[in-house]
């Protein structure tokens, strides 16, 4: 089972940047999906954005234009560049690979990173 580590969290101002990293312990390459995920406390884990094998990406409406996903199958890492962040960005962030098998997606998580922006 492949293992997931986030990177890069941490305190940042509204309309700064932060970069998260995920690193893999294993090819990355080989899952169907590579994503971010945030949760805020008391709430269901949601969408921030998804990269393909092909390298297509996804965005949740909050996030785009501002964020930036992408993956570097040569070190096996998904990164989030985030950008003109807000307040309402500040959670737990959480990497993510799945994999499309017998009709049914099945997930892997990182163990999550926090991300905490202040006004």
């Amino acid at each position: 089972q492949v293992q997931l580590v986030e990177s890069g969290g941490g305190l940042g101002q509204a309309g700064g940047s932060l970069r998260l990293s995920c690193a893999a312990s294993e090819t990355i390459f080989s899952h169907n999906r590579m994503g971010w995920y945030r949760q805020y406390p008391g709430k269901q884990r949601e969408l921030v954005a998804t990269i393909l094998s092909d390298g297509s990406p996804n965005y949740a409406d909050s996030v785009k234009g501002r964020f930036t996903i992408s993956r570097d199958n040569a070190k096996n890492a998904v990164y989030l560049q985030m950008s003109s962040l807000k307040p309402e960005d500040t959670a737990v962030y959480y990497c993510n690979a799945g994999d499309f098998a017998g009709g049914r997606w099945y997930e892997h998580w990182g163990q999550g990173t926090q991300v905490t922006v202040s006004p």
